[in-house]
C-alpha cells in the first residue's frame, strides 16, 4: 500500500552519445557541489519508465516517483556508506480522475511532484495544465486552475511543481515564450493560484523539476537538449514574499554527463549536508536510460 509511505515521506542517446559518454565526461559544477554517484534502474525492474517527478523521505531511504504517463511507484534506497548501490520498488499505480475512470491520453501527461507534511500528494500537468491534489492514487481533489495555464505550449507546461514548509505550492511553466523572457512563478496559497514573481531565464535550459531544500531555499532542476544530449543545471533561489532574494548555480553539467534528467529531490544527510537526487527520463526509449543521479552540495 502506498498511503503508509505518504505520511512518512515528507530524446536521443544513439550509438555514438553511448560512447562518447562512457569515454567519460565532466560536470561544470566548480566548487559548490561533489558528484556522489549513480545508479540505473532498469525497466525490467519498475516496467514503467518518463520518470519525471521525485520525492524522498527526510532520511534519504524511501521515495515515490512519478512517471510522465499518470503512474505512481513507491521504493526505498539501498545504500553502502553514501553510495546508492540498490532499489527495491513496488508495483506502479495508475492515476484516476475525479470520476474514477484511468487517466489516458493527453489527460495523463503528469509532469510534476510534491508532498505534503500531511501525506497529501499534489501532480502537476502538461497537456491539458492543471494541479490536482491527490490522497491517493484513486482520490483526486482537481484545484482551481487560472485562465493563465491555458496559454502555456502544450508540451511546456507546469513540468515544475515544490511545496514549501508553509504548505504552499511553486509551479512554473517549461518554456516563457522567449529567450528572453523570465519564467513566470506561481503560487498557490489559501485555493488560489497568483503570479508572484519570475526568475530570469538564463541560456537555452528550461525547467522540468524543483523542491524545497531542508534549508529552506527553492532548488530549480533544467535541462537544455543540445541535438544529440542533455545537459542539466541546478539553480537555487531564496524566495521572498513577493522577490527572488538571491540566485546561485550549483551545478552545470555537461551533455551526456547524465540522462535526461527530470526529477529532483532535496534532503540532508547524516553528516548534515544537502544532498540533491535527481531521475532521469528515459521517453520510453530502449537507447535511453532511468537512473538516479547524486551530488552532495558543499558549500
Amino acid at each position: 500500500m502506498m498511503l503508509p509511505l505518504y505520511h512518512r515521506l515528507r530524446a536521443v542517446l544513439g550509438g555514438c552519445a553511448l560512447l562518447l559518454y562512457l569515454a567519460g565526461c565532466t560536470a561544470q559544477s566548480g566548487n559548490k557541489v561533489e558528484f556522489v554517484g549513480r545508479l540505473d534502474w532498469p525497466a525490467q525492474a519498475h516496467h514503467s519508465g518518463g520518470f519525471s517527478g521525485l520525492e524522498i523521505s527526510e532520511d534519504g531511504r524511501q521515495f515515490l516517483a512519478l512517471s510522465d504517463r499518470a503512474g505512481l511507484i513507491e521504493g526505498q534506497f539501498i545504500r553502502e556508506g553514501t553510495r546508492l548501490v540498490r532499489i527495491e520498488q513496488s508495483a506502479s499505480q495508475r492515476l484516476r480522475d475525479d470520476s474514477g475512470a484511468l487517466l489516458k491520453d493527453e489527460r495523463a501527461d503528469s509532469e510534476g511532484l510534491a508532498l505534503g507534511s500531511d501525506g497529501r500528494i499534489y501532480i502537476s500537468f502538461e497537456g491539458w495544465h492543471r494541479v490536482w491534489a491527490y490522497d491517493g492514487p484513486n482520490n483526486p481533489h482537481p484545484l482551481d486552475s487560472p485562465r493563465a495555464f491555458n496559454t502555456f505550449e502544450g508540451n511546456s507546461g507546469l513540468e515544475a511543481l515544490a511545496i514549501d514548509g508553509r504548505g504552499r505550492l511553486f509551479t512554473l511553466p517549461e518554456r516563457s515564450g522567449q529567450i528572453t523572457r523570465p519564467f513566470p512563478v506561481w503560487r498557490y496559497d489559501s485555493g488560489q493560484w497568483q503570479e508572484i514573481f519570475s526568475v530570469p531565464r538564463r541560456g537555452g535550459f528550461l525547467p522540468v523539476g524543483a523542491d524545497f531544500g531542508p534549508d529552506g531555499l527553492f532548488y530549480l532542476l533544467e535541462r537544455e537538449f543540445t541535438g544529440m544530449s542533455f545537459r542539466s543545471r541546478v539553480r537555487r533561489f531564496n524566495f521572498g514574499e513577493d522577490r527572488v532574494l538571491s540566485e546561485e548555480v550549483l551545478l552545470e553539467a555537461s551533455g551526456l554527463k547524465h540522462g535526461n534528467l527530470e526529477g529532483i529531490a532535496v534532503w540532508r544527510d547524516t553528516a548534515g549536508a544537502i544532498r540533491l537526487t535527481m531521475v532521469s527520463d528515459d521517453n520510453f526509449q530502449s537507447f535511453q536510460r532511468s537512473e538516479f543521479v547524486e551530488y552532495r552540495v558543499t558549500e
